[in-house]
């Protein structure tokens, strides 16, 4: 493997977006889009673990959030 080709290639811990495989398989693993994907690479980098934490926080709820879409403690 030359050295152009190591630098593009996607760690097991990042993601490549030049990759489409590796844009894919984090698509899938983090249940989102592949816009999503783009815009939390350009928001936090290429590290998995950082983007996933940024996606999850997108999505985040609050506990009373979720009690009301339960429909509970509404009196």
């Amino acid at each position: 493997m030359n050295d152009s080709t190591a630098s593009n290639a996607a760690t097991p811990d990042s993601i490549s977006l030049q990759d489409g495989a590796s844009v894919a398989k984090w698509v899938r693993k983090l249940d989102v889009t592949e816009q999503q994907i783009h815009d939390a690479v350009g928001a936090v980098g290429n590290k998995a673990s950082d983007v996933e934490m940024h996606l999850k926080g997108t999505r985040s709820t609050t506990n009373d959030d979720r009690i009301e879409q339960a429909g509970a403690g509404t009196d």
